[in-house]
């Protein structure tokens, strides 16, 4: 027979919320702005695709998005790199940046592949990852970690580390075009892709 843990005292954790609204927001803002701040990013492959299929935004990200996962995307972006890059630093400066890009994807997944547990009073006290472990040959479901003040440094480094991130995709742009010897990719605007603090 499964093990169905009770439910929460709802009312009871409504009626104390406001109290720590103040923690919650706090949290939550952190969460958004990781997910706003990878999303950014992710959409500015579209433009290293543009750049090295040698075709317009709109075509290569119809190839983007038919494939389903990152990881798909990004694999694509470096096969196609390693056949119409010249300059080998340039490749290398593309391997380093999707590097980056994967290091702070794995703290954005955690955020936003998990279950947020909520204490009596409302504040949100776990996290508990979507991921099974293996433990002395058993499987075991969900690590549990505290949203305590660590972590929400963590959180707080990986934002920081996707909008300098941002910053130097946008500036290596130009220097794989000069390595692929393509035009331009033809942009509908100038704000695609960009990340604001």
């Amino acid at each position: 027979m499964a093990h169905i843990p009770p439910p929460p005292d709802f009312a009871s954790i409504e009626a104390a919320a406001p109290k720590t609204a103040e923690q919650r927001s706090r949290v939550l803002a952190l969460i958004g702005n990781i997910v706003f701040s990878w999303s950014n990013n992710e959409s500015l492959f579209i433009y290293v695709l543009s750049i090295l299929l040698a075709t317009d935004e709109v075509s290569a990200a119809i190839v983007f998005t038919t494939l389903n996962t990152t990881r798909a995307r990004l694999d694509l972006i470096q096969r196609l790199a390693k056949v119409k890059i010249r300059d080998p630093d340039v490749a290398a400066e593309l391997d380093k940046l999707i590097a980056r890009f994967n290091k702070a994807s794995r703290v954005r997944n955690e955020f936003n592949h998990c279950l947020y547990t909520v204490g009596e009073t409302g504040e949100i006290t776990h996290t508990q990852t979507m991921k099974l472990q293996e433990v002395r040959g058993h499987l075991r479901w969900g690590e549990m970690k505290p949203m305590d003040e660590m972590r929400l440094k963590q959180i707080s480094k990986a934002i920081a580390d996707l909008t300098k991130l941002n910053r130097d995709i946008w500036s290596f742009l130009p220097r794989l075009q000069a390595a692929c010897g393509a035009k331009a990719p033809a942009r509908r605007n100038g704000t695609a892709g960009k990340t604001d603090e």
